[in-house]
């Protein structure tokens, strides 16, 4: 069997094909990040996702499937107990989470977590509650500017997040009291999945936004993924954008911090026209973090756009030995109620120059079968306790 020499995993992070059978355990009912996308922007100018089965995979009204797609495409479930971040990518390389994280969306933290916040950091909290992270700089940045309080607050996510003008705060001072934040919460009671730092600009309401130098303090993954084998065995795991953050940098032999959705696939073109042999794990969150929070529709699907329009230039500079994956870890319907991530199948759809092999595949129930695949080409073990198995033998 002939083996890729480069694997390029692009995560479109939260940019889901619908409802998974058991999504009304999650609060999630009729949900489908990407077919209710179109439905509220309109159709949308994805020619290279249409090309390579987009469109076949996931039907829409008002958009057209490609007759003879480039690529293979299947749609996978989750088989972890999550529907976030960190469950999703480590699902993706073997790991099967079966505990969800600690949340704290309705309750705020407890009251014994901030005092030792507040006394490690020198600073008083306000906020601790769940926002959306510009309405709760609107409410309360004024007020940490004049008084040196420190913003902190949650989501729906299994997230502690603390807000830090960069004039004001200094970002070596937010970065420290964030992993303070992140030695308090590996309490078993009270641990979260990430801390995120999230620094922000400007002086008055009205005036601020959040900056690129966010980063995120996630708890390492439960076990060894297909990452740490890739790395064990000599070959390169390039990360861009929050894949280091997600697996705390564990089997990453070189990180690129991206500064955006558009700016993550412009590294990762770079990347592609460079000498390597292994694997490029790419992340693209404003589609999550940007529009599916926010309950942005429109905005969404212009974020699709304009990555199709990248996608396109990646394409023209695949070799013949270079496989291409394009998945997501998760759902963020952003016509649903609420703010949170929605329980969905996600896509699988897989292209190389060299791909005899089109169309539809029968779908998998985990994420897995990507590290499992990507391992398999490799001709590298999983680890012990990973789960997946691969489907090389489709994608030839």
């Amino acid at each position: 069997m002939k083996r890729y020499q480069r694997v390029f995993v692009v995560v479109l992070d939260s940019l889901g094909i619908g409802a998974m059978p058991d999504s009304e355990k999650f609060g999630d009912v009729g949900v489908d990040t990407f077919g209710h996308i179109i439905e509220a922007a309109g159709p949308l100018q994805i020619p290279n996702l249409t090309k390579l089965g987009m469109m076949n995979l996931h039907p829409a009204a008002g958009m057209e499937s490609a007759e003879a797609p480039m690529g293979r495409y299947m749609r996978l479930g989750e088989a972890s107990n999550g529907k976030d971040t960190m469950t999703g990518h480590w699902e993706m390389m073997g790991l099967k989470t079966e505990k969800p994280f600690k949340t704290f969306t309705d309750t705020g933290f407890p009251k014994e977590l901030i005092e030792e916040l507040e006394k490690r950091c020198g600073k008083r909290v306000i906020g601790n509650k769940s926002a959306s992270g510009t309405e709760i700089l609107e409410e309360l940045a004024e007020e940490e500017i004049a008084t040196g309080a420190m913003i902190v607050y949650t989501s729906a996510d299994s997230v502690l997040q603390i807000c830090g003008n960069e004039e004001t705060f200094d970002l070596e001072n937010l970065y420290r009291c964030c992993k303070i934040a992140r030695e308090i919460t590996m309490k078993e009671e009270w641990k979260v999945g990430r801390i995120i730092a999230r620094p922000y600009v400007g002086k008055k309401k009205g005036e601020f936004v959040r900056t690129s130098n966010r980063h995120d303090y996630a708890v390492k993954p439960s076990g060894r993924t297909v990452m740490n084998a890739l790395k064990d065995a000599g070959l390169d795991v390039i990360s861009v954008g929050k894949i280091n953050d997600i697996f705390s940098g564990e089997g990453v032999t070189e990180s690129n911090h991206s500064n955006s959705s558009v700016h993550g696939m412009e590294q990762t073109i770079d990347i592609c026209k460079k000498d390597f042999k292994g694997l490029c794990f790419t992340n693209l969150v404003d589609f999550d973090a940007k529009w599916g929070h926010r309950r942005d529709p429109k905005g969404y699907g212009h974020e699709i756009e304009l990555f199709d329009e990248k996608l396109g230039i990646l394409l023209t500079e695949l070799r013949d030995d270079d496989l291409l994956i394009l998945t997501a870890d998760h759902g963020n319907d952003p016509t649903y109620t609420g703010t949170d991530h929605t329980r969905e199948y996600v896509p699988f759809i897989a292209y190389s120059p060299s791909m005899e092999q089109k169309g539809k595949m029968e779908g998998r129930d985990t994420f897995a079968v990507i590290g499992a695949t990507i391992a398999d080409n490799f001709g590298v073990e999983m680890p012990d306790g990973t789960i997946g198995e691969s489907v090389l033998s489709e994608l030839l």
